[in-house]
């Protein structure tokens, strides 16, 4: 049997892999999706105070640290029975929109918009941001930057710092914003919604009106039916923040909706032994294997499922966009719902679509008559949750979960992380062998088609840093040696 090894796998956050085997006939037999890293956050912060969480979860990456630095802010609250003051929760909302705002542009343009505009089969050396800047022309490259560096000065003057922000505390926020301040909080947030509407106007130009483009997005290739996940205000709208986090079946019906401390009680992690990372599922379902359909208990958290769960966007011009999306694939409205689109392409067009929503959301917050108010903090008394504290945002990448158990000093005792690209892991499995079945034939495997098979885990925007954890909280090593036939002679191995 041959393989074929994708390895480093490439546009990502960490490091992985992929491997396709063939059979006699050329054609793919099975593909797996690797991570060979293993980071063990939730073991090394046993014995850590808890409020220490907001600046340590941060730095489990530079990608998404504001996602972390909420969320361990979200679950201090609930571990010292503390309720934050309207301000220094909007304050909270604030920040992460501008940092929704940089995510979503970094990704569009720097590691899943290549594929695009650039094209699927560009010489890999184009395939990048210079790529994008010569295709869309050196303004828009300007706007590009520009949009990331003023985000990352909100982000600095909410957080204290541009990357790995503070700020995050149980109760609260560390500090109040100026009216100076606000004033240019408010200007930024302008810029960004110009920005995501040309971003939006782009992708219509360069892919949507492209014959070859539109055909991939709407391609058997890269589709497959599972339950979605994300988290939706009271009116079932879109929220990154808080509320409820609802799941609908492969045809949109409702399946569940739990808050956030619930989630053991509706969700399960399998452990496999290819990979570091676990494979969460839907308890009430069950693990029916890599398979997709209402049988099995495989989810998806991404952009697209956020959508494929709400009713709507809850701000006016992202809601417009929204409806234009499902009207783009035909999906029939029942019981007020659009019926959830599986097209995992499509996810690229739901990005942009919240990178609007999180510029208008920004615009919101920051012409709120609270945001200035001094009163950022609400002070624990001391008391601790014997329950625990578990917080939860929507992560660019998917739903993440912060769960924190302390004693009666505040030093924690057990973590666990169930992070975006965790949740994601089972389908991009999926998708990378879904692809590879489709795309490889009689033994094809010219570079462009390569990538198009890396296309399939891209679109997910994984970050494997802060998705890599081990079951028993152990790094196993396995050493294989094999002859130059590639014959196995020998297997040295510390799993124990």
């Amino acid at each position: 049997m041959n393989r074929i090894k994708i390895d480093p796998i490439t546009r990502l956050e960490g490091h992985g892999r992929i491997e396709i085997f063939l059979d006699e006939r050329g054609d793919v037999a099975n593909a797996y999706f690797q991570v060979p890293e293993l980071r063990g956050f939730e073991q090394f912060c046993v014995g850590r105070l808890a409020e220490d969480m907001p600046a340590l979860t941060s730095r489990i990456c530079g990608v998404c640290p504001e996602a972390h630095l909420l969320a361990a802010s979200k679950a201090l609250d609930d571990l010292f029975l503390v309720t934050p003051p309207p301000t220094g929760r909007k304050l909270r909302e604030l920040l992460y929109s501008a940092f929704f705002v940089t995510d979503h542009t970094t990704h569009f343009y720097a590691l899943g918009g290549p594929d695009f505009i650039v094209g699927p089969d560009a010489p890999p050396a184009d395939r990048n941001l210079f790529g994008v800047i010569r295709a869309v022309g050196l303004d828009t490259g300007k706007q590009v930057i520009a949009c990331r560096a003023r985000n990352a000065e909100v982000i600095k003057i909410l957080g204290g710092r541009a990357v790995h922000p503070t700020g995050g505390l149980p109760g609260g926020w560390s500090k109040a914003i100026t009216a100076d301040e606000r004033a240019k909080i408010e200007e930024i947030a302008r810029a960004n919604i110009d920005f995501a509407l040309l971003s939006l106007q782009l992708f219509d130009q360069l892919v949507l009106r492209s014959p070859e483009l539109a055909a991939l997005v709407v391609s058997d290739v890269y589709c497959h039916e599972t339950y979605s996940m994300g988290t939706v205000d009271a009116d079932n709208q879109v929220n990154f923040y808080d509320g409820a986090i609802r799941v609908v079946d492969p045809d949109g019906a409702d399946h569940l909706r739990y808050q956030p401390r619930e989630y053991t009680t509706h969700l399960a992690e399998r452990v496999e032994p290819w990979s570091y990372l676990k494979f969460p599922y839907l308890r009430g379902v069950g693990w029916k294997g890599f398979v997709d359909g209402a049988d099995s208990g495989v989810y998806v958290a991404s952009p697209l499922s956020r959508l494929n769960v709400a009713d709507g966007m809850a701000t006016p011009r992202a809601n417009e966009h929204f409806q234009r999306f499902y009207a783009f694939f035909g999906r029939t409205t029942a019981n007020g719902r659009n019926r959830p689109v599986h097209h995992r392409l499509a996810t690229h067009w739901a990005r942009l679509i919240e990178l609007l929503y999180a510029a208008e959301r920004m615009l919101e917050l920051a012409t709120d008559p609270e945001i200035t108010s001094p009163h950022v903090r609400t002070i624990p008394t001391g008391e601790i949750n014997p329950e625990g504290g578990i917080g939860s945002v929507e992560a660019p990448r998917g739903t993440l979960t912060h769960h924190f158990e302390a004693d009666e000093r505040g030093v924690l005792r057990r973590v666990n992380l169930v992070v975006g690209t965790t949740n994601n892991h089972a389908a991009m499995a999926m998708s990378i062998k879904r692809a590879a079945q489709h795309l490889i034939t009689g033994g094809n495997v010219a570079d462009g088609l390569l990538n198009r098979i890396e296309m399939a885990f891209r679109l997910y925007d994984p970050c494997l840093s802060c998705a890599t954890h081990s079951l028993p909280g152990q790094m196993p090593m396995i050493v294989t040696l094999r002859d130059l036939a590639g014959d196995v002679v020998d297997e040295l191995r510390r799993d124990g």
